[in-house]
């Protein structure tokens, strides 16, 4: 199927698939609020509702709240802090189970439940809203949590049969999707330069310990697209903060100064993963090739 370029002054679009609430905004916030500011439609899709995350946050005591509805609240308070739209894919976390011999899945939850089933809904909401560009994780997940992996599969399902006329679990028009990036926000080039420029200046490091343990393999760098957006690290960390029960404002999130941030990585990373239109070398936008056409 053919690729449509926005016409001259359509809105772009991006869409971007993430796992839980708070993972829109540890991975990737500042790029949206980014393209937010510049007018773009960017609708966040949260496959689960996060109901069988840990309370991260010491401070955070639920009350007699459901932890489900507490991270509904959050989402709603991060949306709206980034400037973007919001949508539920309505299936159940999968937790992350852990052991020797590991535990299976919680049956009927995301990561449990058939490729073809948690697919056909994002497939209509491709088809509904139209992305030009689409974001997700890598096929490793980023770390690998069965949901931040069944994400990438549940996209790269929708990426193929949102674009196939003959995908006949779907009536609306078939769309293609121009673009669609893995975000790397934690790439070791990132954590050990802003390591190196914490010890530079006497500062504590947070990331000691994790890049100790660091995989040899995952070291070699897969980005393709950096996209300059330190201009929104302050909303970036006020979204990262309306999810009160993952974030502890005192944790690492924000162990390194927003100043060295800003001096020596001013950028989110991607790597360009599907194209229709083309590789174009050193991009610093996703919407790159498709902007005048």
């Amino acid at each position: 199927m053919s690729v449509e370029f926005p016409k001259a002054g359509e809105r772009l679009r991006l869409l971007a698939v993430h796992a839980h609430p708070d993972d829109e905004s540890s991975k990737g916030a500042a790029t949206l609020a980014k393209y937010v500011a510049q007018g773009v439609d960017v609708l966040v899709v949260s496959c689960t509702g996060g109901e069988r995350g840990d309370i991260l946050n010491p401070k955070v005591d639920l009350g007699n709240r459901s932890i489900q509805d507490v991270r509904r609240e959050e989402m709603a308070n991060a949306a709206r802090i980034l400037g973007i739209g919001h949508y539920w894919l309505g299936f159940e976390d999968s937790g992350y189970p852990q052991g020797d011999p590991r535990p299976p899945l919680p049956v009927g939850s995301f990561a449990d439940l058939p490729l073809e089933v948690v697919g056909q809904p994002l497939v209509d909401l491709v088809r509904q809203f139209r992305p030009h560009v689409l974001v997700t994780y890598d096929e490793k997940g980023g770390y690998p949590h069965p949901d931040h992996i069944r994400s990438h599969e549940v996209s790269m399902y929708a990426l193929e049969q949102a674009a196939r006329t003959d995908y006949a679990q779907s009536s609306l028009p078939a769309w293609a999707i121009a673009k669609t990036y893995y975000v790397h926000g934690f790439s070791y080039d990132r954590v050990s330069t802003l390591h190196q420029a914490c010890c530079d200046v006497g500062i504590e490091s947070p990331y000691a310990d994790w890049l100790a343990g660091w995989d040899e393999d995952a070291k070699v760098s897969r980005i393709t697209t950096r996209i300059p957006c330190s201009d929104y690290f302050e909303v970036r960390d006020a979204a990262l903060l309306a999810h009160a029960t993952q974030i502890d404002p005192d944790s690492a999130w924000f162990g390194v100064p927003l100043d060295i941030q800003k001096a020596i990585w001013p950028t989110e990373d991607y790597e360009l993963a599907r194209t229709r239109v083309g590789v174009i070398p050193g991009e610093d936008d996703l919407f790159a090739g498709l902007v005048g056409n």
